[in-house]
């Protein structure tokens, strides 16, 4: 337990008692001083205005202190989780203004620990994880993972939602957008590409239903992977040790990013969609809206999300997508939300990592938290760390 420093000096009622005694020597100047010229009652005011001068002169020389979590401060980052835990989505019991869990899902107990960090994984990855709400009061994101997605060993699913306007849309997002996924990839023989396209869609056509039954107004952005294994013509193979090729789908809306670690450089596989780029810019422009100061209508920062549907004119669901093969060359993929890339450059993040010591992707996700808190970052911060291993039996 992080602990309490006592204010040094003089402790607060002692102050105020000091404030007090000086406030009546002043009143007894006034009345001595001036008191043909004022009423009672108006050395009565004189009189409160200057206890209230003086303490809060003595508030500046004895600030209260101001108790703040151990995640919250570079000194004591918080823990990630090495491994999968049940899905949780919930605030802290013991303190209202507690980080809130983050999201994590598993398919079922075959799973369970299976993220070590060795030289190798029946999986061909491993995961780590590191999350901190920093400068916030609340944390608003979440993640989502899952080893072995659809039960086929070496497929996975990683993503990250920061939210908005309150944390139900990436908490929602975290415990469902998965399972629309998995529901669309058995009901569409589609490009993954395209059923990322109808997820996101699904998704943020959900989100908006519950607003308008008014369960939630807030929204989020999300960076998503879909990780698998194919034959040559890109089909799914769900026998790892059969001649296939790695294949790493990503969709993101918003300014949630995917960078990718190619032979030592940074590879970005998403699109940051903010009112600053101007392509999203002239697309506000052309809807009907307007961008003020890098805002859609002089509000949000970012031009695409999931839910956000008071603004869903201008601020639509639809995802960039990537598909990636993967070489001998890729050594790791850093998800993250905003408050990590808003204090370090993609290059800077695969640097990061690259130097962790001993290299494992727990480790590097630590590293990169830890370079985003040392750094101020004002936002809350999620990262999730994929690193490619050779597969085992």
């Amino acid at each position: 337990m992080s602990k309490r420093r006592e204010a040094k000096g003089v402790c607060l009622p002692c102050a105020e008692l000091f404030a007090h005694s000086l406030s009546m020597v002043a009143l007894d100047h006034i009345r001595t001083g001036v008191a043909d010229l004022f009423s009672d009652d108006l050395r009565l005011v004189l009189a409160a205005l200057c206890t209230t001068l003086m303490l809060a002169a003595l508030s500046r020389l004895w600030p209260p202190h101001r108790h703040r979590s151990r995640e919250a401060h570079p000194k004591y980052q918080s823990k990630a989780h090495p491994t999968l835990a049940p899905m949780l989505a919930r605030d802290s019991a013991e303190s209202p203004d507690a980080q809130s869990q983050a999201v994590t899902t598993a398919p079922g107990p075959s799973t369970n620990g299976a993220l070590n960090q060795h030289s190798a994984s029946p999986h061909g990855y491993e995961v780590g994880i590191a999350h901190d709400r920093g400068q916030r009061r609340t944390m608003e994101d979440a993640y989502s993972f899952i080893v072995d997605f659809a039960s086929v060993r070496g497929q996975g699913y990683f993503a990250i939602f920061d939210g908005h306007a309150g944390k139900h849309a990436a908490e929602w997002c975290g415990q469902n957008f998965h399972k629309k996924l998995l529901a669309l990839l058995a009901e569409h023989n589609e490009p993954v590409p395209d059923i990322f396209n109808r997820t996101f869609h699904a998704v943020d056509k959900e989100l908006s239903h519950m607003a308008a039954q008014g369960t939630t107004h807030s929204g989020c952005t999300a960076v998503t992977a879909f990780l698998r294994l194919e034959d040559a013509d890109g089909k799914a193979v769900s026998d790892p040790d059969s001649p296939a090729r790695r294949v790493l789908y990503t969709a993101n809306a918003g300014d949630a990013r995917a960078v990718l670690c190619r032979g030592g450089k940074a590879v970005r596989l998403t699109y940051d969609h903010k009112g600053s780029d101007k392509q999203e810019a002239k697309r506000i422009v052309d809807a009907g809206g307007f961008v003020l100061n890098n805002r859609v209508n002089g509000v949000l920062a970012v031009t695409r999300s999931l839910g956000d549907s008071a603004m869903k004119e201008f601020v639509v669901g639809s995802p960039y997508t990537t598909e990636t093969e993967l070489s001998e060359d890729d050594e790791f993929v850093i998800f993250a939300c905003d408050g990590l890339w808003d204090v370090a450059e993609d290059q800077v993040a695969v640097d990061i990592v690259r130097s962790s010591a001993p290299h494992s992707a727990q480790d590097a996700a630590k590293a990169l938290l830890d370079h985003a808190l040392a750094n101020f970052s004002m936002d809350n911060v999620s990262v999730l760390v994929v690193r490619f291993l050779p597969v085992t039996n």
